[in-house]
């Protein structure tokens, strides 16, 4: 449910020519973020919103997308966040 719910976010907010979600919180079990119901996920995203931008404000534009999900649903958050001209390279 969580994958499916970072996926929408980040489709509404930036409708990405290409978004991928890997779920390995199975990874992680009996790590301390598990145990409190946070998830492990590594999100690969390219859209034209990311033009201009330093990878710090990418990261911060994704986080604010992502609202309290950071807080409780998601533990950790590895992202790959490129410009459609960064992706095909």
């Amino acid at each position: 449910m969580t994958s499916e719910t970072i996926r929408q976010k980040l489709h509404d907010a930036f409708n990405p020519d290409l978004l991928e979600i890997i779920d390995d919180s199975a990874e992680h079990a009996g790590h301390i973020g598990a145990q409190n119901g946070g998830g492990h996920y590594y999100v690969t995203i390219v859209a034209d919103s990311f033009s201009g931008k330093s990878l710090v404000q990418r990261h911060q534009l994704i986080y604010q997308a992502l609202g309290d999900m950071m807080k409780n649903e998601i533990h950790a958050l590895g992202i790959n966040a490129l410009t459609p001209s960064e992706h095909k390279i």
